[in-house]
């Protein structure tokens, strides 16, 4: 089933024509999207608002205004819309949802694009008919640089949210490790303890249907941890954590908390913190 995110709109009867198979699914998904920093082309200006596009039916729009053409029709880099690891995985989870498969986005932190430092990611599940499969859609499976397979990942490459959070409270993982930047220098420091915390706010809301952007914020999130409920952020994680595990109860009580807690529940008003605003962060009521 389709969320309002992931939802296609009027681009739907584009999908029909894809192929049925998840690496063509994927394939085309990297014809359509470039990412806004590893994509090797500097986008600025109206070019780089477009990492923005909240709902999958403004991605389909703004390819299909550029290009018009079916979507497993080749686009060169520059013409491809600009936009991160969240709508590659979005994308794609939106086109096996069309196909009658079901996906979700999972939201935490990838060690293999940097020695020592695991940058913040999302990737998708699809349920095969036997078991979730993770697959990195963003990634090529022929890329000589993945020591596994991005198509079927083992688990380690990628982590959840919940997962780090609970490492770095334990007191077993730096949390300086973890975020979208390392540099200690930079004027907010995107790493660390409440970086983490945020995630799993992300992890929590993308599993319950609100697959937002990763500068999108909103209720008990906070760029510090001074004040920070973080037993409430215990028990969300350990909760998630025992519902990757196959709990159903663990996994009944979390949506639930996510849904009745005000600190929680994304309620459609954000405070949004886009790489593309030139650090002009602006509330946001979301349609």
């Amino acid at each position: 089933m389709q969320t309002r995110f992931s939802d296609p709109g009027d681009h739907a009867g584009l999908y029909d024509a894809l192929p049925d198979d998840v690496a063509g699914i994927a394939a085309v998904v990297r014809n359509l999207l470039i990412h806004y920093r590893a994509g090797g082309i500097e986008f600025t200006g109206e070019r780089l608002a477009e990492i923005d596009n909240r709902w999958v039916s403004a991605i389909l729009a703004t390819d299909q205004k550029r290009n018009g053409t079916a979507l497993a029709v080749p686009r060169e880099p520059f013409d491809r819309v600009v936009g991160c690891c969240r709508d590659y995985t979005l994308l794609f989870v939106s086109i096996l949802r069309h196909k009658g498969i079901p996906a979700r986005s999972r939201v935490g932190f990838g060690n293999y694009f940097a020695e020592g430092f695991d940058h913040d990611h999302v990737v998708a599940e699809y349920w095969n008919g036997e078991r979730w499969v993770m697959i990195d859609a963003e990634m090529d499976p022929a890329d000589p640089r993945f020591t596994f397979d991005v198509a079927d990942m083992p688990a380690g490459p990628f982590r959840s949210a919940a997962e780090i959070w609970r490492g770095y409270r334990d007191g077993v993982l730096d949390g300086d490790l973890f975020g979208a930047d390392p540099n200690p220098d930079a004027p907010l420091k995107l790493h660390g303890g409440w970086f983490i915390r945020t995630y799993v706010h992300y992890q929590l809301a993308h599993l319950n249907g609100d697959e937002l952007l990763l500068w999108d914020n909103w209720g008990a999130m906070s760029d510090t941890l001074e004040g920070a409920d973080l037993d409430l952020t215990d028990r969300i994680a350990d909760l998630m954590l025992a519902s990757d595990n196959g709990d159903e109860t663990a996994t009944k009580e979390v949506n639930d908390l996510y849904r009745s807690d005000p600190g929680l529940t994304f309620a459609g008003r954000a405070f949004v913190t886009s790489p593309a605003s030139d650090g002009k962060f602006v509330w946001k009521d979301l349609a």
